[in-house]
């Protein structure tokens, strides 16, 4: 990559080109940014507050509310700040920074969809070796992998996108930098490029999805031996949340991602919205709402709270 490279300066279409639709949309996507951010931050903290919740699961849990952050913030401040500004110009550098850190939480939350499913597998399947199997050692470790393998990944994924030349168009026609709206911009062959690009999308993908599948299968499979129907219903009921966020992270990365270049058309965008601003927004309530520890921690949290509020109150009217 050389260095004149660098001084490239690219320009983001946007979500939309009508100037009536940008501030409407500026508004309902800045308020899905903050609560996506509230929700997040709320599900770490209240992890970290309640000693009910210091459990192998909701450890895997926090870091998929912190990926999410992490995900999102890579892209929504700046398409926000697109969506009222006249120049959309962004370097080169920014350009190939966002798609770094794009990739590399998107692929970490990837993985650690698969590690999740299998600590649900261990806790059903084998609940007598569930402490020893995933230990805390263990968890750290698992999410250590998930970070060096996406890191990795993230690495191989942002030079095949942006190691080719740039000599010709330079108008993205996204709200971030993308795959298939940046290769589109390079002068050189791309195939190489995109078969790199799609075999490792593929192991990523495929490979969390097998895992995944493969654990609930054999949960599944428990399941159905349970003698009694209450046991399957709050075994079924405790997976539901993990199952509905695996099918809005995989859904749109799969419709995204495992298809041709030339297949890619204007539904990318709306795609591209909701896993990256949509689904990050909806995962907190899905994990809480569903969830009784959560619920019931939540409330415990509240009315802590407020009796500590109401002796303050009481202090200050004494004094």
């Amino acid at each position: 990559m050389g260095g004149n490279q660098t001084q490239i300066k690219l320009i983001l279409l946007g979500i939309t080109d009508s100037p009536r639709a940008q501030t409407p949309l500026f508004v309902l996507f800045l308020l899905t940014y903050i609560v996506s951010l509230v929700g997040n931050v709320g599900i770490i903290t209240l992890v970290r507050v309640s000693p009910s919740l210091h459990t192998p699961m909701y450890f895997f849990l926090t870091q998929f509310a912190f990926m999410d952050i992490c995900y999102s913030t890579a892209i929504s401040p700046r398409m926000l700040a697109d969506l009222l500004s006249e120049d959309k110009t962004i370097s080169f550098t920014a350009c190939m920074m966002q798609f770094f850190t794009f990739a590399f939480f998107g692929i970490s939350e990837c993985h650690l969809l698969a590690m999740m499913a299998y600590d649900w597998h261990v806790a059903i399947c084998q609940p007598l070796l569930y402490v020893t199997i995933i230990s805390s050692r263990v968890c750290w470790q698992l999410v250590a992998s998930s970070y060096l393998f996406a890191f990795l990944s993230a690495i191989i994924y942002t030079w095949s996108v942006f190691g080719g030349s740039f000599c010709g168009p330079n108008h993205i026609d996204h709200f971030f930098c993308d795959v298939s709206p940046v290769l589109k911009l390079v002068c050189s062959d791309t195939h190489s490029s995109e078969m790199v690009i799609f075999a490792f999308l593929t192991i990523n993908a495929v490979g969390a999805s097998v895992v995944i599948l493969l654990s609930y299968i054999s949960i599944l499979r428990t399941v159905l031996r349970m003698c009694s129907a209450h046991s399957r219903a709050r075994a079924f009921h405790t997976c539901a949340s993990h199952l509905m966020a695996v099918s809005m992270y995989f859904g749109p990365a799969f419709f995204m991602y495992l298809q041709p270049p030339s297949s890619h058309r204007s539904l990318d965008k709306v795609a591209s919205i909701f896993y990256a601003m949509v689904t990050p927004m909806l995962n907190p309530f899905i994990y809480s709402l569903r969830n009784k520890e959560v619920k019931g921690a939540l409330l415990k949290s509240g009315r802590m709270l407020f009796r500590h509020w109401q002796h303050a109150r009481l202090v200050s009217s004494r004094t």
